[in-house]
């Protein structure tokens, strides 16, 4: 594990971090009784500290030898017990506490006895803030621009209309729409009686019900949500968190979409994978929330989407009632939010299933991207001596060298401030330009994220954590003798860089220090120990790694990296089940596609494994539980013939096995020069230059070269990178 090389402060944190994820991921979210004779107060829809909108669901829970009908309820001295209903099946309150203040509020629950003497209290303060946010991103990004006159609704051309204030709101409502027999989504115009082609679907529970949906729409944290649920207006009463819809499974899918570029400084017209009306989950009782600022496309960074997660998923609990489990469910971007949020803002996400994966935007996916932008500029512009397909495809750990140009400009863009992708809504004269607009805001992924990163004092932009320092490019291929000494060096010495706008130069790009480190300890590299550890993941792709796909970029060598990361940080990755399958649309089911069995049978298997998992409240170690919980036929495994055909197979990397003979696995340029499968490092520490470690002779010429190249010495990955080390804990607010 090379993070036990960390120091004993860094050891601590990761300590407590692991602590704190644990606390909040098995029990209540708040204030736990002292004892058992103790009234236990507990807010259902959210934590006591992060309550949105001036509402939130509580649940109070009374010991043995308290009458339920003995409790009163205070909200700031005011007795709002009315709101309470007893819960069936529990020794307990339920009720949803509104009417809150902006800041902290004081909730009281009293057992009063026959004299009218307290027996029996418990307080709990409730932290409100405005249905606006910010709560833990920090403050919100400007300028920012509304785009409900773009967003159109479920199974309608109508959009919602201009904005009403400046935090683009608008006024939530309700629509229905039902399922043809013919297969379509359409509006539900009449809500007293059936439409004659309206169809009928049977849930996860058996119940077969007419197939109408819920869907609400509206605004929280300046994002567009919308959440749908299976309901029949014609027989059933408007939903409550204490009666909901009869065919819900109390169960909550939340969709996260993909994407990147253009992601900043925008509310976002579209959400989830395509839409709320997502028919594989709909239809089999699952409700589904998912809001524009959940897609990556329109806000490509996980600490803003983990907040717009909390808020809405307490808004549908509000609702609609406690939920059983809540499933993250995305592919591409939505697992770059998924992985991260899992890990440092546990109990948002019990269990994701992910498709075509990245471990976080921030390293895993950038390194990657920028590495193939700068080799592809240095074939082009800057080498002088010639390279043959397969000394490339040796040099960057592709599996052609069309790789290079699939996943490098135009997914490098996201990092180059100066000619970076602002959404087209944003105007000209606001985006920056160096010469002719200085202080424009900078659509690029590190400026989007500066209340993580911070602010470089000298430039007023946000501090960059990327860097190529100390990279030896090639190093593998040239100890195979793939490569040549005059290859390998000319490669490094003319590769370059970018400046802080993301425009190439000769020169290396050295990281900013304290962007580094704010990066690890932040969470925003994911780091697998937290809460993560303790979520079931089923890491899902439609293999498309091979150069007839336009969709390399999504490689599979991610899904190894983040297990990698798991191994490193727990000793094991009971926790994650990895299933490939051909991801052609030609010859397979596409990336993450709901007409794929493997990944429909997915959703069911992480279901059980949940409410299994979930269930047991035994005092074994998580990953006893998280193992004895899964599905038996849940396994790593492969799949052929469209997903018809299964082949059971622990999934490893770039070893002689079926599964990989079927769909293999390839490398980076960065993993090339030496960089571990964990693929998490940022900046490198150096060592000096030691011809005696090459596989190859270098004269004194060319070790004068080399030392010339890399003046500071080269990556040294047998230690951490520099300000590498576990998150600050979990649940951090910026």
């Amino acid at each position: 594990m090379r993070y036990e090389a960390s120091n004993s402060s860094r050891l601590f944190r990761c300590f407590l971090g692991i602590l704190v994820a644990g606390l909040l991921t098995e029990g209540s979210v708040a204030a736990t009784a002292k004892s058992p004779d103790d009234l236990d107060i507990i807010t259902v829809s959210t934590r006591p500290d992060t309550v949105s909108g001036g509402d939130v669901l509580v649940r109070i829970n009374a010991p043995p030898g308290v009458g339920i009908s003995d409790l009163i309820v205070l909200l700031n001295g005011q007795n709002i017990t009315g709101a309470f209903r007893p819960e069936a099946g529990r020794h307990s309150l339920l009720g949803l506490v509104d009417g809150l203040a902006v800041g902290q509020n004081s909730l009281m629950a009293k057992a009063i006895g026959p004299n009218n003497e307290t027996y029996r209290s418990a307080n709990l303060t409730l932290t409100n803030y405005p249905i606006t946010g910010p709560i833990l991103s920090g403050p919100h990004e400007e300028p920012f621009y509304c785009m409900t006159q773009l967003f159109t609704l479920p199974a309608s051309t109508n959009t919602l209309g201009p904005a009403l204030d400046a935090d683009c709101s608008i006024t939530t409502r309700v629509d229905y729409v039902y399922r043809t027999t013919a297969g379509t989504f359409q509006p539900l115009t009449n809500l007293t009686s059936y439409p004659p082609d309206l169809a009928q679907t049977t849930t996860s529970e058996g119940k077969s019900v007419p197939y109408i949906v819920r869907v609400e729409t509206g605004t929280i944290n300046r994002a567009i949500y919308e959440t749908a649920i299976l309901h029949d207006p014609t027989t059933e009463g408007t939903p409550t968190p204490f009666k909901p819809p009869g065919a819900w499974n109390h169960r909550l899918v939340y969709t996260l979409g993909g994407g990147c570029v253009g992601g900043w400084y925008i509310q976002g017209a579209s959400i989830g994978n395509g839409g709320i009306l997502e028919d594989l989950l709909l239809r089999q009782g699952y409700a589904v929330a998912a809001s524009t600022l959940n897609v990556y496309g329109n806000n490509c960074q996980d600490l803003l989407a983990a907040e717009t997660i909390m808020m809405v998923r307490e808004r549908f609990i509000e609702n609609f009632g406690p939920v059983a489990s809540t499933i993250g469910y995305g592919c591409s971007g939505g697992s770059e939010a998924a992985q991260p949020i899992s890990d440092e803002y546990p109990r948002l996400l019990n269990g994701i299933l992910v498709g075509c994966s990245f471990p976080e935007v921030v390293a895993a996916m950038v390194n990657n991207i920028t590495d193939a932008d700068l080799f592809l500029h240095y074939l082009n512009t800057n080498a002088t001596v010639a390279w043959s397909d397969a000394q490339t495809e040796a040099a960057t750990g592709y599996p052609t060298v069309t790789t290079l140009s699939t996943i490098g400009p135009g997914n490098a863009i996201r990092v180059k401030a100066q000619g970076g992708t602002c959404n087209a809504i944003i105007p000209k004269d606001v985006q920056y330009d160096a010469k002719t607009n200085p202080t424009g805001i900078r659509c690029d992924l590190y400026d989007h994220l500066v209340n993580v990163f911070g602010r470089d004092p000298t430039t007023g932009f946000a501090r960059r954590p990327i860097d190529n320092i100390g990279v030896q490019y090639g190093l593998e291929a040239l100890n195979l003798g793939a490569i040549t000494k005059q290859q390998f060096l000319d490669l490094n010495r003319n590769i370059g860089g970018y400046d802080n706008d993301g425009n190439y130069v000769s020169t290396r790009t050295v990281g900013n220090v304290a962007a580094t480190e704010a990066a690890y300890l932040s969470g925003r590299i994911t780091y697998g120990g937290l809460g993560m550890r303790r979520t079931p993941i089923i890491d899902y792709r439609g293999y498309v790694d091979q150069p007839e796909n336009s969709n390399e970029v999504h490689s599979r060598f991610h899904s190894f990296s983040m297990r990698e990361r798991l191994l490193e940080a727990n000793g094991n990755f009971n926790n994650q089940v990895m299933l490939v399958e051909d991801g052609s649309t030609t010859t397979g089911n596409g990336l993450f596609s709901d007409t794929s069995p493997v990944l429909s049978h997915a959703l069911t298997q992480m279901d059980q494994w949940l409410t299994k998992y979930l269930a047991d409240t035994g005092p074994d170690p998580i990953p006893v539980k998280i193992n004895r919980s899964k599905p038996s036929d849940l396994v790593d495994a492969c799949f052929t013939n469209k997903g018809t055909v299964k082949i059971a197979e622990l999934q490893v990397y770039q070893l002689d096995t079926t599964c990989n003979q079927l769909y293999p696995a390839f490398s980076t340029p960065r993993m090339v020069a030496g960089e571990p499968l964990a693929n998490d490092v940022l900046k490198c520490q150096l060592r000096p230059i030691d011809p005696s470690l090459y596989k190859v002779r270098f004269t004194p010429a060319e070790t004068a070269q080399l030392k010339a190249i890399f003046p500071q010495g080269v990556c040294d990955y047998s230690r951490l990178g520099v300000g590498q080390q576990p998150p600050d804990g979990t649940w951090q607010m910026f």
